[in-house]
């Protein structure tokens, strides 16, 4: 069988085009692609930012011509890049598994000092969306002190982007889609060489952090690939079947149908994030409507519980002291540190390579101490994958920083490394009466079992984390482990709310 597959002609197009391609030639090994390449009008137009633009679809719509009219089979599409009402004669047939969906913010080297100076920060990106959500941001979260973050519009491809933040003197950084970065850097065909050593030598003049969903959730479907076909072609809708992937599909199209419930277009300035995980489904959405509307969203769909109310809940954090370890050592060879709260970071400790922390709460502490954070697990557990290692050009060796009871996810590849030792001074609180209980961290459990063993039958929530782990190891050490009475939340207003319904 032979297939035309056409995308747009940039490097990144035409890798997704051959990402499809090779794809299904890995399930059909007698297939024979011929690939189309051409503009589209949002190439051709590089002037004005995509929501001044008044056509839909500036970068799909070119090509739908060719499918009704059977020049060709399929079109690959970033699938942000489609309007979102759909065609009465087309379907998004399949999508490969989904890239990262997170925002990257690269930031120069040489403007540091200042930045610093200057309490300024200038930065290349043409989205409503991340102009609203990121500006207050990276005031509290940078390791500047920043009283004024400016927006300035760009457009082209990521290679070009990059050239004009680093040609700029006044602009010091540029915010990407991170799916892309990492698609060029992985490319593996010889005529991506050039772009991928190109990107590679950019990437030692510029430092990196991965926007956190929390705080700015994705344009709907970024990171996924739409690979559109007419309606009634199921010899082609069967051939695709085999390289789709429907948890991604599914993500994806909720986002779009969350967006177009507000009216849809690049204009807005809304994110809107959908992750499956074991534990349920989160959904992310923030932003402004163009009626003026605030949106901040963050729900888990999942079992929880619907029968307690106010004067049956009990939450608290934990009574301890925190003192410091004395002769703190990293291991050799780390090259990346998982900070679990900002007390973990022991004074005075020079760290050169990778940051991440535990929470966002962390990552504004330690930018206030003047440290350069490159992302966080969003209070989801560090099981959450980072995905830093295609940036970083190598397999990072992680080591945590907590307290010396703390959580080891894998020692051998994350090694706890004890900064301090709790000293518990009581919960404080009476659990007389109370029927469910919400943890922040696994030694506030532990520590209410020696005093108050008889809840252990009570129901109890927490996070999706390393809390989670330790609860659920006890209860199974003491045969009391029952699914409906230990359940994760996102955190405690939401399952305070949950259980008050």
């Amino acid at each position: 069988m032979r297939l035309k597959i056409s995308a747009r002609k940039s490097d990144l197009a035409r890798l997704q085009a051959y990402m499809v391609g090779d794809a299904l030639k890995k399930k059909h090994q007698n297939l024979e692609i011929e690939y189309r390449f051409k503009e589209s009008l949002g190439d051709k137009n590089l002037t004005e930012p995509l929501w001044k633009i008044p056509e839909k679809g500036v970068f799909t719509e070119d090509f739908y011509g060719e499918l009704i009219r059977g020049e060709t089979d399929m079109v690959v599409h970033s699938w942000k890049d489609l309007p979102t009402e759909f065609k009465d004669d087309t379907v998004i047939a399949a999508t490969l598994p989904r890239a990262d969906q997170r925002d990257l913010l690269l930031l120069k080297k040489s403007h540091f000092e200042k930045i610093k100076a200057a309490r300024a920060l200038r930065v290349f990106s043409s989205s409503p969306r991340r102009e609203y959500n990121l500006t207050e941001f990276f005031k509290n979260h940078l390791p500047f002190g920043l009283e004024s973050v400016k927006f300035e519009s760009v457009r082209g491809n990521i290679p070009t982007r990059i050239r004009k933040l680093l040609e700029s003197t006044e602009t010091d950084g540029l915010i990407v889609a991170k799916a892309a970065l990492d698609r060029l850097l992985t490319a593996e065909a010889d005529e991506f060489n050039e772009v991928r050593g190109l990107l590679r030598g950019y990437l030692q003049e510029l430092t990196w952090m991965v926007l956190p969903l929390n705080v700015n959730p994705n344009a709907a479907a970024q990171g996924a690939l739409a690979v559109e076909i007419t309606k009634g072609r199921s010899d082609l809708a069967q051939l695709l079947s085999a390289i789709h992937d429907q948890s991604t599909f599914d993500c994806a199209q909720k986002e779009r149908d969350i967006l177009s419930s507000f009216g849809g277009g690049c204009h807005q300035k809304i994110g809107v994030a959908v992750l499956h995980r074991s534990y349920g489904e989160i959904t992310i959405l923030k932003g402004l409507t163009d009626q003026g509307v605030v949106l901040e969203k963050r729900d888990l769909a999942g079992d929880s519980p619907s029968t307690f109310v106010a004067n049956q809940l009990w939450s608290s954090d934990v009574k301890a002291d925190r003192v410091p370890l004395e002769n703190v050592k990293i291991p050799a060879g780390t090259s990346a540190l998982y900070v679990a709260r900002s007390e973990a970071w022991p004074e005075g400790l020079n760290f050169a390579g990778f940051v991440w922390t535990a929470g966002l709460k962390t990552w504004k502490s330690l930018a206030q101490k003047g440290i350069w954070v490159h992302g966080c697990s969003e209070s989801l557990g560090e099981q959450e994958d980072a995905r830093m290692d295609i940036l970083a050009g190598n397999s990072l060796a992680w080591a945590k920083l907590s307290h010396e009871e703390g959580f080891e996810r894998d020692a051998g590849v994350m090694p706890l490394v004890a900064t301090y030792s709790l000293k518990p001074q009581g919960v404080l609180n009476s659990f007389t009466g109370k029927e469910s209980f919400f943890w922040s961290s696994g030694s506030q459990f532990l520590q209410a079992m020696q005093e108050a063993p008889e809840i252990l039958n009570k129901h109890h929530a927490c996070g999706p984390g390393n809390t989670y782990k330790v609860i659920r190891a006890y209860m199974e050490k003491k045969n009391a482990f029952d699914p409906k009475r230990l359940n994760i939340f996102l955190d405690q207003d939401d399952w305070r709310k949950q259980c008050t319904k």
